[in-house]
């Protein structure tokens, strides 16, 4: 019996009780957004109670744990077997093959042990590291320094690092790992074991998924239906409601990109819409409008980014949406001279749920006399935090002189411009365009009336300038913990006392 066949037969053990009527194919079913045929019970996930060390002791399952202590065992043997040093790249792939199909076929409880094994059990020799590292201290200074940090950084290196290689060498692997770690994502907020994997992940993904290895491409009508139906499927900021939606997003006055990897060639893995009009957006509504004419490519001056979408959960934390929005700009400008504005037309996602929380905040650095128009406006005097939020629910009712109106987009300014965590936007979608250098430049009064855009931010959007002489300037600002906004921006924030 040859080692592939050893495995095969030996970690079948994987495999659940057959369900009957359970069809073929089901990775195919989890990238489609079928999701796991087995979800997790409240039982299943008490395993997290007993440490996976103590169980690999063990004699006895536990009722609430998926795999048997001599299913683990056997399990973790057969991942120590795909990066046995003694054993060929080819012969570690073929076991790492018959891993990846067995793992398909599982039910997620016993996916979730090899997540743990994976995590727990392929760390670094920790005495190795700390001789390392306190010959790396020692040699501090001598000549000898450079060959010491050498030996303390092959140390520290986990031998969980080598299995992700083993895996991501296969046809098939890069597809497999960067779902494994999507389905992980949920386990990961209950389970902090999992932690070590998830962040191994990240940091190899970072490197396979380097900007320098994708690839930019143009995503049109006339592209294959499969890649226009992925936009449909991922597009996250304002959904596709149709095909007469989408073929308005690439009519001739848009644009779409996308970036792609070598290994998943008709996937994008973030992909970006642009709108070439001449002047800067102040609503989604006629961008959306699928019977508008298309603007005039010979009077556009403007680039609108309206909508960027990651599409792989399981690249989470792996950054290339700044570097998309750079080769767009360059491709833009290459095939458009005239275009000499590049500005985005965003939702604001986290604004209703901040100001539900900071209202009361809000109304202590509102002047007095501004508090008594607010009260009346509100229909209370002296207005309090819940009265202001009971009537801006009626928000598309406010003219423009309403103070309710004026003093939500200073709420709004005040959180684009000024609230930070841990030295970074609280906004999400701030945090990106901030974090690549474009500056607060404008706030758009019902720029998105939809139930979402409502739900959301009461109905606002902003746009974010890419001003390409500042952009190196604004990142350095932000570094110091000063957001870059326009002027007008500035005249609504709140008078700090």
């Amino acid at each position: 019996m040859n080692a592939a066949s050893w495995i095969s037969r030996q970690v079948t053990r994987l495999l659940p009780v057959t369900r009957q009527g359970m069809p073929p194919g089901r990775s195919a079913a989890l990238r489609a957004g079928a999701g796991p045929v087995s979800p997790l019970s409240p039982a299943e996930s008490a395993q997290a109670e007993r440490p996976t060390r103590e169980r690999l002791t063990a004699n006895l399952r536990h009722k609430a744990e998926a795999m048997s202590p001599r299913m683990l065992r056997r399990t973790l043997d057969e991942l120590k077997a795909i990066i046995d040093p003694q054993i060929s790249e080819v012969e570690g792939g073929r076991r790492a093959q018959v891993l990846i199909q067995r793992y398909l076929r599982a039910t997620l409880g016993r996916r979730r042990d090899m997540w743990l094994l994976m995590s727990e059990m392929f760390t670094a020799d920790p005495e190795k590291v700390r001789s390392a590292q306190a010959k790396f201290a020692a040699a501090v200074g001598t000549p000898d320094e450079a060959a010491a940090e050498v030996q303390y950084r092959r140390a520290t290196v986990s031998p969980r690092r080598r299995l992700l290689q083993r895996f991501s060498v296969l046809p098939e692997g890069i597809r497999f790992l960067v779902d494994l770690r999507a389905e992980m994502q949920t386990a990961l907020k209950q389970d902090k074991r999992l932690q070590a994997l998830d962040v191994e992940m990240e940091y190899m993904f970072s490197t396979w998924f380097d900007v320098g290895f994708l690839e930019l491409r143009r995503i049109s009508w006339d592209s294959p239906a499969s890649l226009v139906e992925k936009l449909i499927k991922y597009e996250a900021v304002h959904d596709i409601r149709s095909w007469d939606d989408v073929k308005n997003r690439l009519d001739s006055d848009r644009r779409c990109y996308g970036f792609f990897h070598p290994r998943l060639p008709d996937e994008p893995l973030i992909f970006v819409e642009v709108a070439l009009i001449d002047h800067m957006a102040d609503s989604i509504t006629p961008l959306l409008d699928e019977k508008a004419a298309a603007a005039d490519l010979e009077k556009a001056t403007w680039a609108i980014f309206y909508s960027i979408s990651n599409t792989q959960n399981g690249l989470r934390g792996v950054s290339f949406g700044d570097s998309l929005i750079k080769r767009v700009v360059e491709t833009l400008s290459a095939e458009f001279p005239r275009l000499k504005h590049f500005s985005t037309l965003s939702p604001i996602p986290g604004l209703r749920k901040w100001l539900g929380q900071n209202a009361q905040r809000m109304l202590a650095l509102t002047p007095e006399k501004e508090q008594s128009e607010l009260g009346r406006a509100a229909g209370f005097e002296p207005p309090t935090a819940a009265h202001v939020l009971r009537a801006l629910e009626h928000v598309t009712s406010l003219d423009a002189r309403s103070p309710l109106r004026r003093w939500l987009l200073q709420c709004a300014a005040h959180y684009l411009g000024r609230e930070l965590i841990d030295g970074k936007p609280a906004d999400p979608v701030a945090r990106f365009h901030l974090g690549n250098g474009a500056r607060v430049e404008r706030l758009n009064w019902l720029g998105d009336p939809s139930a979402k855009g409502l739900q959301q931010s009461y109905g606002l959007m902003v746009n974010y300038l890419y001003d390409l002489k500042r952009l190196d300037r604004n990142r350095s600002q932000l570094a110091e913990g000063k957001i870059a906004v326009a002027g007008a921006i500035e005249e609504l924030q709140f008078r700090m006392q």
